[in-house]
């Protein structure tokens, strides 16, 4: 079975064209495959979902002496597949697209290929996800993640070709024959980065960072590249316990995000706002009203008060959210300042520097956390050993004997 000859002849016209022109925008147009049906993404009907070895279709394809009878093959192949409704041979047609497009990559001159490159990344990517999606739904499984890794091995092929490209890049140079292929690395890494953060393969990203940063291709793709390049660097400092730069990059990537893309910006904060908690700049209540991020109202709240009931019950309503964004053990660590400033209310209640540990004990039952004299103890002696209060603790007293002069240092929660 072949697509109609009526089909076959529109789809080979326009890649012809493109090529033929050396029009980037017109390949990229031109490789694109309509993904975003309705059938396609809400899973096959029908069809053959088993891999089939070669192309179906066999056409002949010649341009400027190069041979692109597979790629026009395989896009005929894709097209089948989504007209099937069948993910399954839809992914196996757009990764032999792939890999056919990525050998041409390197029989070309220039970087005119690369927005054709990226777009069959893009398409890569999202039916290896939506063909593991629709087996695991039909399986009843959830770590079936086969078709994304062999996704993987194609994209990273790609990263290496375009890196490894002799030519020298030039930043903001046009599309051309003789452009450097390095313009197209960055766009590639942050799928891999997707890709990578999907397959819980966190180790792999340290293998993209070196060879970009070294070239500082990170600061030479456009202005969406570079956000969403700062966004999953600042995911992987979050996740290396390096809260300080992920901060900065967090930072970076919404402050050039584009004022439209609310829904980009909201993703920034999911990660942005629990970093920032735990350096103790708070929110404020309008931008998480602006941007509906309802969920740390209580946690603000608590920290805000010293509130550790409403606190722990933000955390523990929200906590399968929090688990699956990676956020969860990070925002549990912000406790420490939520007892902070219920000490610092306690202290400023009782009026003196020493506070019996007994004070303490009531605060926390009225708060209906019941705890013993021991535990005061230990947290007490955690936030003196982070310099989160200044002070010491006699045991045989059962007090707090707070300093003078500064018992509750702002710089050392506020970073």
């Amino acid at each position: 079975m072949t697509l109609p000859r009526s089909s076959i002849n529109a789809l080979r016209s326009n890649l012809d064209r493109a090529l033929s022109a050396k029009d980037p925008a017109a390949i990229a147009t031109a490789v694109d495959v309509p993904l975003r049906n309705t059938n396609v993404v809400g899973g096959p009907s029908g069809g053959n979902s088993s891999s089939t070895s070669g192309s179906v279709h066999r056409e002949q394809l010649k341009v400027d002496g190069v041979d692109w009878s597979n790629v026009l093959n395989y896009l005929l192949d894709v097209h089948l597949a989504i007209a099937s409704n069948d993910l399954a041979s839809t992914y196996e047609a757009q990764s032999s697209l792939h890999s056919a497009l990525n050998h041409n990559l390197s029989s070309t001159k220039g970087n005119w290929l690369i927005p054709g490159i990226h777009t069959v990344c893009r398409n890569t990517h999202r039916t290896a996800a939506l063909a593991d999606e629709y087996v695991n739904r039909n399986a009843g499984t959830r770590n079936d993640h086969k078709r994304l890794q062999s996704a993987v091995t194609l994209l990273q092929a790609s990263y290496s070709k375009t890196l490894n490209d002799r030519v020298e890049l030039r930043p903001n140079e046009p599309l051309s024959e003789e452009g450097s292929k390095k313009v197209g690395v960055l766009y590639i890494v942050n799928q891999l980065f997707s890709m990578y953060f999907q397959l819980n393969t966190l180790r792999l990203c340290k293998n993209l960072l070196k060879p970009v940063e070294s070239r500082s291709i990170h600061e030479s793709g456009t202005i969406g590249e570079m956000v969403t390049y700062r966004y999953y660097v600042g995911r992987l400092n979050m996740f290396e316990d390096q809260y300080e730069l992920a901060e900065q990059n967090f930072d970076y990537a919404l402050k050039h995000c584009h004022k439209s893309s609310v829904a980009n910006k909201k993703r920034i904060l999911n990660y942005l706002i629990p970093v920032k908690l735990l350096r103790g700049r708070l929110p404020t209540n309008k931008l998480l009203e602006k941007y509906s991020l309802y969920e740390f109202v209580p946690l603000l709240n608590g920290m805000r008060t010293g509130n550790l009931m409403e606190f722990s019950d933000g955390l523990m309503k929200n906590q399968d959210l929090f688990i699956r964004r990676g956020t969860y053990l990070l925002l549990e660590k912000c406790k420490m300042i939520c007892y902070r400033n219920l000490f610092k209310r306690i202290w400023k209640i009782v009026g003196t520097e020493q506070i019996k540990l007994d004070y303490i004990a009531a605060s926390f039952k009225w708060l209906g956390m019941p705890i013993d004299l021991d535990e005061v103890e230990c947290i007490l002696a955690n936030l003196i050993f982070k310099s989160f209060i200044r002070g010491y603790l006699s045991h045989a007293k059962r007090v707090l004997v707070l300093s003078k002069k500064d018992p509750f240092p702002t710089a050392k929660v506020i970073k």
